[in-house]
């Protein structure tokens, strides 16, 4: 991948063979990477080099990555994006960093070549300062974050801003699976206290307004057993 501008991307892990593996990984897509093996360090690369995401291990010593990720918001200027890295075990704790403003999250064990197409789906929904956020394409699909406007087979479709916050979110993670509870703590605020059938409704509607035959959806696909999976 060729950028005029290569895209700056921190890695944070106490596993020093987690850290190298994922910055090669990176820098093989064409970002350039920086590695930190602590919390303090990780907020010391972050001052210096004002990377466009960080990717953030939860279980850190000396600052643990919740708290480097509160510092990193409460910070002046353009905060960075960030991807957790958590245990299957973590649950409590991905929600409460996807509350605190984390991007995404891996769950480990995870393949390099994973986390790479989830920074980069990441960065396509985060515009760098003074760029706009690049319009997500999928055939006669087109999504654009900036306006918050869709064309679905050439012709402007109206959305509720729910609508288009689930589609945006779907869209910009092809391929990857999401429960309905996941869903609703992405998407919805988190003092939302409906149950998961509004995902569905929403689900519903989004696909009666986007996809040529609702019945046999192209793009918002469901994943028995699981949920709902955007298919680019």
């Amino acid at each position: 991948m060729e950028r005029s501008e290569r895209r700056s991307v921190l890695v944070v892990d106490d596993e020093p063979t987690i850290a190298e593996v994922v910055a090669r990984y990176l820098d093989r897509a064409g970002y350039a990477t920086a590695v930190a093996g602590d919390g303090p360090d990780a907020l010391r690369l972050a001052a210096e080099r004002r990377p466009d995401l960080v990717v953030l291990d939860l279980m850190l010593p000396g600052i643990d990555g919740l708290e480097v990720l509160r510092r990193l918001r409460e910070r002046d200027g353009e905060p960075p994006a960030v991807i957790l890295l958590t245990a299957k075990g973590e649950r409590d704790d991905r929600i409460v960093g996807l509350r605190a403003g984390a991007d995404d999250y891996v769950v480990k064990p995870f393949s390099p070549g994973e986390l790479v197409a989830r920074v980069e789906a990441v960065l396509r929904r985060v515009a760098p300062p003074g760029e706009p956020a690049e319009p997500l394409r999928f055939g006669a699909l087109e999504i654009d974050g900036l306006a918050r406007r869709v064309v679905a087979g050439g012709a402007e479709v109206a959305l509720s801003q729910r609508e288009f916050d689930l589609l945006w979110f779907l869209a910009g993670h092809p391929g990857q699976a999401f429960s309905r509870d996941q869903l609703l703590d992405r998407v919805w605020e988190p003092a939302f206290h409906g149950d998961t059938g509004t995902v569905t409704v929403h689900v519903r509607r989004l696909r009666a307004k986007i996809e040529p035959d609702p019945e046999r959806p192209r793009h918002i696909q469901t994943v028995w057993g699981v949920g709902y999976r955007f298919q680019a």
